[in-house]
């Protein structure tokens, strides 16, 4: 990956991570790494564990953001997440996938898109 998607995936992450705050989500864990791949964030609100999935793109040439989530990419995800929860020892009552896609326009506006509960096994 070039240090400037680099950047960028950093840059979303770190700009989806004090939006979830300012939302009322405690922010437990970033870049988690599994065997399976990598979680963005880890964070819960209320009883319920989320794990987000974070998009950024700085155009639309390629179409919106959460478009990027592919199949293969949602199976890593999940097995991630199970890695995760087997490794923390944990099983929460209740826990969700939330995406998060972000867009940065040209003139410098970003708009954030967030999904609650947006994929499922």
């Amino acid at each position: 990956m070039s240090l400037y998607r680099q950047r960028v995936g950093k840059w979303g992450e770190d700009l989806a991570a004090r939006y979830l705050s300012q939302k009322g989500y405690l922010i437990l864990a970033r870049n988690v790494r599994t065997e399976y791949g990598e979680i963005d964030i880890v964070a819960q609100r209320d009883q319920t564990m989320v794990f987000v999935e974070v998009k950024t793109r700085t155009n639309r040439d390629f179409g919106y953001p959460e478009t990027a989530l592919t199949e293969k990419k949602k199976s890593h995800l999940f097995k991630a997440i199970q890695a995760y929860l087997q490794k923390e020892n944990s099983e929460p009552t209740a826990w969700q996938v939330d995406v998060l896609a972000i867009l940065r326009e040209k003139g410098g506006e970003t708009l954030i898109e967030h999904f609650e509960n947006a994929l499922t096994e």
